[in-house]
């Protein structure tokens, strides 16, 4: 695809530039910027600047690999994301044997139904089919102490790790008029804006926060972060309507939509951390936490784009 996709390759170009462009600023900082105060956070932003190489590179290899290896990317990153939020959630025996469904059978086959391109299946399965059954299954076991809550969060672990994220290769489905073969493009687009939203937030909070969002929650988060991270984040996505099936003005206004879904996924996932008292979701991506820390904000933005594209174009 890339081969003979120029829009694609001018992507990639864009996006591996200006990684090298970052490297080079992140080293010239470190190496002038050096006092107590700011050693830490000039270290966190080199880490992050590294773990963005390793990420895109995956992503540019799982493209190349085609459908197949998008969809093996997505099962693995699903399989972590699971991993963290099960391991906050403390488990009684009666519940191992429902997890064991849902990492080793419900979560390969909600992606099984992208590669047979079943939308149907994929749409219900896990909301309606796999709830039920790890309702059932728990319930089997006779093990009545916070059933509810166990439950609960079995199946939240299972919607945003696996349901919500899934959305995202499931942008391979979709039969868009004058954008056949080119669905690659609209994941890119999806990852790119609600990523960099995120990244743009830090920067400006970095430069400018004065005043916390929700300081109980989140105190990093602040409103000079979110309003200058959520504007410049859409107008780059306005400025990339022309990888995509929208025009300019549709580009615009689907970005701001998955920045701000994106920012009410970190505040929520936030929450989830705050309640369990720990900082990040695991220590898998240097720099950034765990894959729950990093794909938090798309758990959110990714389904609601889906339907979006599907519903309108």
């Amino acid at each position: 695809m890339i081969l003979y996709d120029n829009d694609l390759q001018l992507l990639l170009m864009c996006i591996f530039g200006l990684l090298i462009f970052a490297s080079l600023v992140g080293q010239l900082i470190a190496k002038f910027k050096t006092n107590d105060k700011n050693r830490h956070t000039i270290i966190n932003l080199n880490q992050r600047i590294n773990a963005w190489w390793v990420m895109s590179i995956i992503l540019l290899l799982a493209i190349l690999v085609g459908t197949v290896g998008t969809l093996i990317l997505f099962v693995l990153i699903s399989f972590f994301a699971l991993r963290e939020c099960i391991t906050l959630t403390p488990t009684q025996l009666g519940d191992h044997q429902a997890l064991f469904w849902c990492f080793f059978i419900f979560l390969p086959v909600q992606y099984l139904w992208i590669g047979l391109d079943w939308y149907n299946l994929f749409a219900i399965f896990i909301p309606v089919f796999v709830f039920l059954f790890i309702a059932t299954r728990i319930a089997i076991n006779g093990d009545t102490v916070d059933f509810l809550g166990r439950v609960a969060k079995i199946q939240w672990s299972m919607m945003i790790s696996v349901y919500c994220i899934s959305h995202i290769p499931a942008l391979l489905l979709l039969d868009i008029a004058n954008f056949q073969m080119q669905n690659i493009k609209l994941i890119m687009f999806l990852v790119i804006v609600v990523q960099l939203s995120d990244v743009l937030q830090y920067v400006f909070g970095k430069l400018f926060g004065c005043h916390p969002i929700v300081p109980k929650l989140s105190p990093n988060k602040t409103i000079e972060g979110f309003v200058g991270g959520i504007i410049s984040a859409s107008l780059i996505g306005t400025s990339l309507w022309w990888i995509t099936p929208f025009t300019f003005w549709q580009a615009g206004l689907i970005s701001l939509l998955i920045t701000l879904l994106g920012f009410c996924g970190g505040l929520c996932m936030s929450a989830i951390k705050r309640d369990r008292g720990i900082k990040d979701f695991g220590t898998i991506i240097e720099g950034h936490g765990g894959m729950m820390d990093r794909i938090d904000s798309l758990c959110f933005s990714a389904p609601v784009f889906f339907h979006v594209v599907h519903y309108f174009f």
